[in-house]
């Protein structure tokens, strides 16, 4: 099973960084939480950053605002993580020009919903 970056990923269970993580979990991804200011998520370790992982990470999904999501951006890159999913909420022209700029080329839409959850 694919190992997967929820970037923005929350302690709070009602926010779609938290329900992002249970659902991947839930359906047998290797969930990793990224986050900068918690340590655990959902019994999960947190990291601050995608480059803070060891190892491949073969997709990120991002739950941010779109001027903290153009900073992340160029970590994803740094860390070649190949599939790169765009939340509603996530995008704006600045953030899909960036992504393509670093070579990423990322799907705008909710990963959740690709998943098959029900909101």
């Amino acid at each position: 099973m694919k190992t997967v970056a929820v970037v923005g990923a929350s302690s709070n269970r009602y926010k779609f960084g938290n329900q992002a993580v249970r659902e991947f979990l839930k359906q047998g991804y290797t969930v990793v939480p990224i986050n900068r200011r918690d340590t655990e998520i959902e019994g999960l370790k947190v990291y601050r950053s995608v480059l803070d992982v060891p190892g491949r990470i073969d997709m990120a999904t991002i739950y941010l605002p779109p001027n903290k999501g153009l900073d992340v951006l160029v970590e994803v890159a740094e860390k070649q993580i190949s599939e790169v999913w765009i939340n509603p909420g996530a995008e704006s022209p600045e953030v899909l020009q960036r992504a393509h700029e670093l070579g990423l080329e990322p799907i705008v839409a909710c990963s959740l919903m690709a998943l098959g959850a029900t909101l």
